[in-house]
């Protein structure tokens, strides 16, 4: 896909990368802020049942399965939807 730039254009060129960026990848903030509270409360979660475990409770293998996978499924989900600086240039 081509843009040519026309000189009456009456976009700034900083706003016009902006909405390039956003059309590129929507809702990038929307989805960061899902997937760091996501990670947040799984992350909560395990350390929770790492205490119970600790403290001598039991815990279910299936919940520790769960929340552990929960766990590295929003970690990778924020570190691929992290912002690269290549991608504005």
């Amino acid at each position: 896909m081509s843009y040519s730039k026309k000189s009456g254009s009456k976009i700034n060129s900083n706003l016009r990368k902006k909405l390039l960026n956003e059309s590129r990848r929507p809702f990038m903030g929307l989805r960061r802020t899902l997937w760091i509270t996501l990670f947040g409360s799984s992350a909560l979660g395990l350390l929770i049942m790492f205490s119970r475990i600790i403290t001598g409770d039991t815990v279910g293998l299936n919940d520790l399965a769960i929340q552990t996978s929960a766990f590295v499924i929003f970690a990778f989900l924020l570190w691929k939807d992290r912002s690269d600086k290549t991608d504005e240039d």
